[in-house]
């Protein structure tokens, strides 16, 4: 009896909306904390961050967090702070973790932008199935009623990668990361409190996510960050920088150690299995997400390590 009391009431505690708390950092730029480690039931699926920008002609909105009943947490916390409408949201990409959300914004009329390589994402049968994985991940918070939203506007970059924008008298940089991390990488830099939010380019406190990600492609990504030079940094997942050359070192060591120790078994025809037992995984494995992410970003990266062997011959 006991038992079913406390799975009853574990039951009930789950199906309560989660309430979110909007933490400023600038003065236009707030942003939402998720927490550590993979998305389920128990944190409701808020495992990455987001965040918005508020101007005196509306909300300038990044990212809309795993789920739509997330989005519509970051609707009323962004009231909690300001009336003004929302008047756009950019994606980072469209990883499950950071775009979920956006039914809630496109029904209070936000428009959405997003960078046009995620429409490959949207028209791939990895979406469906990722969907599908979800629903029975993180019942009822992602279920039939979820849908997966397409941008309004799919960004296009010149060979400057950067498209400008300025709303309420605030300056705004969309940056074109893509390849990355993602295929649809973008940062959005809010050049007047010099904030920059990163998405999954820059992780802090945590293991990155690298998945079928390119790690070359991404180091190049994490110097041009540099050389923005920002003051603050909100990353995909982990607590805002404000020293993010420092901060950004633990991204950075680990992405060079996967591509140093599977680029090695690649060259010397070490099998994956063995490669990754002969591994020191000791530097990186006391970090959050490691023993979910490390095994796969190992094998993904020894898969590119393969494709690189290749194509220098």
């Amino acid at each position: 009896m006991a038992a079913g009391v406390l799975a009853l009431a574990a039951v009930q505690a789950f199906a309560q909306p989660m309430a979110l708390t909007p933490v400023k950092i600038s003065p236009h730029v707030y942003y939402f904390h998720g927490h550590t480690g993979m998305a389920d039931p128990v944190n409701q699926g808020f495992m990455s961050n987001a965040g918005f920008v508020v101007t005196p002609d509306g909300v300038v909105v990044f990212d809309a967090l795993g789920t739509p009943a997330l989005g519509e947490a970051m609707l009323r916390a962004i009231r909690t702070v300001t009336q003004q409408p929302v008047r756009r949201v950019i994606v980072s990409h469209y990883h499950a973790d950071h775009f979920y959300g956006l039914q809630a914004f496109k029904a209070a009329g936000a428009e959405v932008w997003a960078h046009e390589h995620g429409r490959q994402y949207l028209s791939s049968d990895t979406a469906p199935s990722r969907l599908a994985q979800r629903k029975a991940d993180l019942k009822p918070w992602v279920n039939d009623q979820t849908r997966l939203v397409p941008a309004d506007r799919w960004l296009r970059f010149d060979a400057d990668k950067t498209i400008r924008f300025t709303l309420g008298g605030v300056r705004f940089r969309v940056l074109d990361m893509s390849a990355a991390h993602s295929p649809d990488d973008i940062m959005l830099a809010v050049d007047d409190d010099k904030v920059l939010f990163a998405g999954d380019l820059f992780f802090t406190g945590r293991i990155p996510f690298v998945g079928e990600a390119d790690s070359r492609v991404w180091l190049g990504a994490l110097d041009d960050m540099l050389k923005i030079a920002p003051a603050v940094v909100v990353p995909g997942h982990g607590e805002v920088s404000r020293k993010p050359m420092k901060d950004l070192e633990l991204t950075r060591s680990y992405l060079l150690h996967l591509r140093r120790a599977m680029g090695e078994a690649v060259a010397d025809m070490v099998p994956f299995e063995e490669a990754y037992q002969k591994t020191d995984w000791k530097a990186f494995a006391s970090y959050p997400a490691f023993v979910q992410a490390n095994r796969i970003n190992a094998y993904q990266t020894y898969l590119l390590m393969e494709r690189e062997s290749l194509q220098a011959k």
